[in-house]
């Protein structure tokens, strides 16, 4: 039986053949940490782990596929070891974390760019399993490591006494990006270009040529009872002048039916397979009863999911920037600031808007009850209402888009009660 000294000295002999590699493909340069792409999400030096975050290792990026929060780690980021602290690299994940642990996540750990000269102690991996408890393993529900090498493999290997059964199945080895497609909204996620390249050099390396070109498949034209992935112009156009969309309008009603005091409701993720057979039925138009699956997560989910793939969020991209704003309004100016900005939307979108903002300032009356204040839905519904016109949101963008999100939430009455249009719909 090998020992752990024994792993751990093949661990550096496996990092520093991966190092050779490189260095015969893209010469000495390529034994050092990869800058990320240039991004100027960390200007904010008040951020309180500035120091860690402007190196932008860590990226939140929305949710995936099946409405879970998604946590992008890039090695290549990674500065090298004496420009960074590791202590404050751990206490920055947790501060990061601990912001979404209550709700399912996801997590991609994207591989390539570790080295030695960037790469933490395993003592330092050893004391971060352990500091990551049970409060932050509980609901992990998948992590995917992309571009695995011997060296992982090796790691997996030394950690295999501490790790448990129930957390090794979690773990997904991710050979190739486009693999990623399945499960993630690839399109959202924020890869380095380093890793862009290192993927297309493995395809180009695999074919024995130049890489192929990711395929995608070409957009088929929508439905006419298609709901998910459609303009709310479309819906409406296509369900008989309805202002509220379909799936809106039925999720809202069976979740302020059923699920107001149902501790957690909308921070919990559902069976995949079953949520892909839903958004099926509704874009074919078959009727969809909620009362068969007897879980109220199950509309949570399909209601996140409808407004995540609207082509353009309900906030509109028009608004994004002023919502990026609030941060630099005074306190005591914020909802009233808030309540100019929403009354600027067209007034189709206010109507949805405030028809879902009314159904989650009701969820939050009950947080007694179900553990959902309008702070915890602003963490999970902030994301879904407003992103940028190109790219995702950006880790530091995520503060004053919850704000912005709570405020809408906590004052819906002030905030929503000077406009009335008379085709107004509540629910």
């Amino acid at each position: 039986m090998i020992s752990t000294s024994d792993l751990e000295q093949l661990a550096e002999i496996e990092l520093q053949k991966e190092e050779e590699e490189e260095e015969e493909k893209h010469g000495n340069s390529a034994g050092y940490p990869l800058t990320p792409s240039s991004d100027n999400a960390w200007q904010d030096m008040t951020h309180p782990y500035y120091d860690v975050a402007r190196h932008g290792i860590l990226q939140v990026t929305g949710d995936d596929k099946y409405g879970r929060k998604l946590i992008i780690f890039s090695s290549c980021c990674m500065p090298p070891s004496h420009q960074l602290n590791h202590h404050r690299l751990l206490e920055y994940l947790k501060y990061t974390l601990d912001q979404y642990v209550e709700s399912d996540y996801t997590v991609v750990y994207f591989h390539y760019g570790l080295r030695s000269i960037n790469k933490p102690s395993l003592r330092w991996l050893r004391d971060a399993y352990r500091e990551f408890d049970r409060k932050y393993k509980k609901n992990l529900k998948t992590l995917y490591v992309v571009h695995p090498t011997n060296f992982i493999r090796v790691i997996w290997n030394i950690f295999k006494p501490l790790i448990s059964h129930k957390f090794g199945k979690k773990l997904t080895y991710v050979n190739y990006l486009a693999e990623l497609r399945e499960h993630l909204n690839y399109d959202q996620l924020i890869i380095p270009p380093a890793v862009l390249r290192h993927d297309e050099e493995l395809r180009a390396a695999q074919k024995g040529g130049p890489p192929p070109p990711v395929k995608v498949p070409p957009p088929r034209p929508p439905l006419p009872t298609q709901q998910f992935g459609v303009s709310l112009q479309y819906i409406r156009e296509k369900n008989n002048d309805a202002l509220i969309p379909p799936v809106m309008c039925q999720t809202v009603s069976y979740l302020k039916q059923q699920g107001l005091e149902t501790e957690g409701i909308f921070r919990r993720s559902a069976r995949v397979q079953l949520i892909k057979d839903i958004q099926k039925l509704y874009n074919l138009g078959k009727p969809v009863s909620f009362e068969q699956y007897s879980d109220v997560h199950v509309p949570a989910v399909i209601l996140k999911t409808f407004l995540r793939e609207l082509p353009e969020p309900l906030l509109t991209f028009t608004l994004y920037d002023q919502i990026q704003e609030i941060t630099k309004v005074e306190s005591i100016l914020r909802v009233s600031r808030c309540k100019r900005i929403v009354e600027s939307l067209p007034e189709h979108n206010f109507i949805v808007v405030k028809y879902l903002v009314c159904f989650l300032n009701m969820v939050s009356q009950q947080s007694i009850s179900n553990k959902m204040s309008s702070s915890n839905l602003a963490c999970v519904f902030g994301v879904n209402l407003a992103w940028p016109p190109q790219g995702t949101v950006s880790l530091s963008a995520l503060t004053p888009l919850n704000i912005f999100t709570e405020l809408l939430v906590e004052h819906y009455h002030t905030i929503f009660s000077s406009r009335c249009p008379p085709q107004q719909v509540l629910p």
